[in-house]
């Protein structure tokens, strides 16, 4: 008699250490499940914004992309600028490159923040054209290149050197307002997947 009545408390503690394993095994994917599955960054829902409303479109807007931030890297969202017909090149890059800082500044979307998709530049910064002795396709911006964030920096570089605001090849001149020094800014592949830790390369330019 005295072995059974041992034995009952025995089978309940086994019954609530087994239900206790149960209930952890359910929860560990949900808790510490991989980030991609809860931040896909998927483009199929969040590109190209502005299509859906054609009025908000003009004539004159520019089909563009910026680099925003999602799940630690750098993506591709569509976005579109606004430049006059008739417009000079000179003016014309400086159109697209403000155009682009704006948009960079801009709150994201409500599906692309769903998604995961965020933004280190702040808005209120403007950029201008080259200074006398400047290269002409120098950019200088008000903040200084050196006092942005790491990841503000690397979304305005790998934004504008991939668009009309640049060469295209890559590679962007920045500077900070006045006569302060250009800096030729690289986007590398390892800046678009690691732009937190992995600082734009940059070279000096000549005569800055």
């Amino acid at each position: 008699m005295r072995r059974r009545a041992a034995a009952v408390p025995l089978v309940a503690v086994l019954g609530v250490l087994l239900a206790g394993c149960g209930i952890r095994a359910t929860e560990v994917p949900t808790d510490f499940g991989p980030a991609p599955s809860r931040v896909p960054c998927s483009l199929s829902d969040v590109s190209a914004p502005a299509a859906p409303d054609a009025t908000a479109r003009t004539p004159a807007g520019v089909p563009v992309q910026v680099f925003l931030l999602c799940g630690s890297q750098l993506v591709t969202v569509d976005r579109s600028v606004r430049v006059p017909d008739g417009t000079a090149e000179a003016r014309r890059r400086v159109l697209v490159a403000q155009g682009l800082l704006d948009e960079l500044a801009r709150t994201p979307t409500a599906s692309e923040s769903e998604a995961g998709y965020t933004t280190d530049v702040r808005g209120g910064m403007s950029v201008s054209g080259p200074g006398p002795k400047d290269p002409k396709d120098a950019l200088r911006l008000s903040t200084s290149p050196d006092g942005l964030a790491s990841y503000a920096l690397a979304q305005i570089v790998c934004t504008f050197s991939d668009s009309a605001a640049a060469e295209g090849d890559g590679h962007v001149v920045l500077g900070g307002p006045d006569t302060g020094p250009l800096r030729r800014y690289a986007c590398t592949p390892d800046v678009r997947s690691r732009p937190g830790a992995q600082v734009p390369p940059s070279s000096g330019v000549d005569g800055s």
